[in-house]
């Protein structure tokens, strides 16, 4: 029997559908959308083919309506359960991945001042974002508030940095 690779992809869809269930790949699409996309960018379509995978590995139990669009509806297995809870308790830091476009055109000669204010708005406009987020998340889970409360610190710190690299051409 061969072992199913489980990747982050992988848990996001199993946390989603544990969360949800059951759940379509159209429901984790939106679902991403509304939260965990904010931080973990993630292709719908990804989200789609993984469904099948998690259900062929067992992971996920699928069912399929008799009629009308025939949708696929999946649950969590409790081998499924396992696995989301073995990736859960496992605290191994794994090495943090910055891909910001911004950067990276900095970092092969963009002008600094005129990617800046570019950057700068962006920004600002996902502080807003992240701080509405946190008005309406009272009721949400700890681990959610406290990835939201991760999301304000990290746009505060680059339209901090961002405002230091406009304020060049002032």
């Amino acid at each position: 029997m061969s072992v199913t690779r489980l990747t982050q992809t992988s848990h996001v869809v199993l946390g989603l559908i544990e969360a949800m269930q059951p759940a379509t790949p159209y429901d984790l699409k939106r679902a991403a959308e509304a939260g965990v996309q904010h931080f973990w960018a993630l292709p719908h379509t990804q989200l789609y083919s993984e469904c099948g995978r998690l259900a062929e590995a067992g992971l996920l139990a699928e069912e399929r309506e008799e009629g009308g669009r025939r949708r696929r509806i999946y649950r969590i297995t409790a081998a499924g359960r396992r696995a989301l809870d073995e990736w859960r308790d496992d605290t191994e830091v794994e090495r943090y991945e910055l891909r910001d476009p911004g950067l990276l055109k900095l970092f092969f000669g963009a002008d600094p001042v005129r990617l800046a204010e570019a950057q700068l708005s962006e920004h600002e406009r996902m502080l807003t974002e992240y701080e509405e987020l946190r008005e309406r998340a009272e009721d949400m889970p700890e681990g959610v508030r406290l990835a939201i409360d991760s999301g304000v610190g990290h746009e505060r710190e680059y339209v901090r940095y961002w405002k230091g690299i406009a304020a060049r051409g002032k």
